[in-house]
């Protein structure tokens, strides 16, 4: 049986909180194509028909075609975690989609898989895997960074070895990801309904509303009132 039309998220087992933000499934969309925005993770991605590859971490938005016939099943971790569950440096895999058996064929399955199946393959080829728990604490507080010096002290690393272990758990450096999260946080607010585009600036940190609307255009590929109009449309 095919998952509920539209995209859904589903949370993973307690055991899996850790590495894993969601599970997901997409289908019956309409035909067009939809525009994913980066938002600081990575995925292993399943389509039927076509089989399954790792996503990496974006730093623009991607144009994906689809059509109401597509399913696409997957599974998506957390900032700070890919790198270590899929045993690559995410920064080779930075805006690129790899097939899986390239990567780690645990992960594989087959083109014509039930989703069912696949959620549960998907759920099982994490198990165990583990995070670089450094990086991942420091995914969690990069919002409130201020300095990369100053995360590294607090951290007790070099700027050097920061830097190169966000490269290999995250896929870049901690400033983009501070970037990346907080354009992630003006997403999360345009979806619940807010439209106050100079108070969401000052809420989210950022310098001023033209600030946002650079960072929007340079992350998203449309300024924030084309994005809202988007979303919009997509949702009607």
């Amino acid at each position: 049986m095919d998952p509920p039309p539209g995209y859904r998220e589903i949370q993973p087992p307690p055991a899996l909180r850790h590495v894993v933000e969601c599970l997901w499934t997409r289908t019956g969309e309409p035909a067009g194509v939809l525009r994913i925005v980066p938002d600081a993770c990575s995925d292993v991605v399943w389509q039927r028909g076509c089989g399954t590859s790792v996503v990496g971490p974006d730093t623009t938005a991607k144009l994906v075609p689809c059509t109401p016939e597509d399913v696409f099943v997957g599974i998506r971790f957390l900032p700070g975690a890919g790198g270590g569950v899929l045993g690559v440096p995410l920064h080779q895999l930075r805006d690129l989609r790899v097939e899986t058996k390239e990567i780690d064929r645990a992960f594989d399955m087959h083109a014509d898989a039930a989703p069912s199946d696949v959620l549960a393959h998907f759920l099982s080829a994490a198990e165990g895997r583990q995070p670089d728990p450094l990086v991942a604490h420091a995914a969690r507080i990069a919002g409130r960074l201020t300095s990369v010096d100053g995360l590294a002290r607090e951290l007790g690393l070099s700027e050097r070895q920061l830097r190169r272990r966000f490269h290999v758990a995250v896929g870049y450096g901690p400033k983009a990801l501070a970037r990346v999260l907080r354009f992630r946080r003006f997403m999360r607010a345009i979806h619940a309904g807010r439209v106050d585009l100079a108070r969401l600036a000052f809420d989210l940190g950022y310098a001023d509303q033209a600030h946002l609307t650079r960072e929007t255009t340079r992350l998203a590929g449309l300024p924030p009132l084309a994005l809202i109009r988007s979303r919009d449309a997509a949702a009607a």
